[in-house]
C-alpha cells in the first residue's frame, strides 16, 4: 500500500502524525502534571497546520491527485483539528459533564464538515487549477485558533494551577479537584441546573463547531 502513496500523501502523514503526538502529549502531562508536555501538544496542532498547507501545493506541484489522497487529508485533518484540540480542552479543565457535550459537539462538527467536503467536492465550483474557489463553513484548521487561546491561558496561569508561579513551590498535586477548580479554569463556571456545572469558555467549541457546518456561510479559499 505505501508503494501507492504520491509525495503529497507523506506530507499529509505528517499531518496525522502531529495529531497522535498530541494527543499522547496531553495525556502525559495530565499523568505528569508537566506544562512541558502540554506546551508540546500545543506546539503540534501549528506544525499539523503546516503540512496541511503544504500536501495540496506538494499534489499540485507534483500534479498528482488521488481519492486515497483526499481521503487520507480528511482523515488527518480530524485527527489534528477535530480531536486534538477537543482533548486539549478536557486537559486544561473542560471537565463537567456540560463541558464533555460541548467538546463532543463540536468534534461532531469537524467529522460532519469533513464529510460534507468529500461529498461535495466534485460538485463545487473550481477555478482553473482545479482548486475550490470557496470553502462553505469555516476549514477545520481554524480551530487553531482554540489553542492559542488555550497556550495563551496556560502560559498565563489562567489555566491549569501546576502552571502558575504563585503555587509552583507546592510541587505536583495529588488530586486534580485541587488544580481543576473555577479560579484556576479561564473564566469561572457557572451552574445551569444542581449537579451539573458549565464552564462559559468550552463555548467557543460550540461556536466554532456551529461555523463549520454553516453551509451559508462561504469563505474565498486562497
Amino acid at each position: 500500500m505505501v508503494r501507492s502513496f504520491q509525495m503529497a500523501d507523506f506530507v499529509t502523514l505528517g499531518n496525522g502524525v502531529c495529531g497522535c503526538l498530541c494527543l499522547m502529549f496531553a495525556m502525559k502531562a495530565l499523568i505528569t502534571q508537566s506544562t512541558d508536555f502540554l506546551f508540546s501538544a500545543f506546539w503540534c496542532i501549528p506544525v499539523g497546520v503546516l503540512f496541511d498547507f503544504f500536501d495540496g501545493r506538494v499534489a499540485r506541484w507534483r500534479k498528482t491527485s488521488s481519492l486515497l489522497g483526499q481521503e487520507l487529508d480528511s482523515l488527518a485533518d480530524f485527527c489534528s483539528f477535530g480531536i486534538a484540540p477537543a482533548v486539549l480542552g478536557f486537559a486544561c479543565g473542560f471537565q463537567k459533564m456540560l463541558d464533555l457535550v460541548v467538546l463532543t459537539y463540536f468534534v461532531c462538527c469537524g467529522l460532519a464538515r469533513l464529510a460534507r467536503f468529500n461529498a461535495t467536492v466534485a460538485a463545487l465550483p473550481k477555478d482553473g487549477n482545479g482548486k475550490v474557489k470557496f470553502f462553505e463553513g469555516t476549514p477545520i484548521p481554524t480551530t487553531l485558533v482554540i489553542v492559542g487561546v488555550l497556550a495563551y491561558g496556560v502560559y498565563t496561569g489562567k489555566f491549569w494551577r501546576f502552571a502558575n508561579p504563585m503555587f509552583q513551590h507546592e510541587g505536583p498535586f495529588a488530586s486534580f479537584s485541587e488544580a481543576f477548580t473555577p479560579e484556576f479554569v479561564w473564566g469561572g463556571e457557572i451552574s445551569i441546573l444542581p449537579g451539573y456545572e458549565l464552564h462559559p469558555m468550552v463555548l467557543m467549541y460550540g461556536l466554532s463547531g456551529t461555523l463549520m457546518i454553516s453551509r451559508r456561510l462561504r469563505i474565498p479559499k486562497p
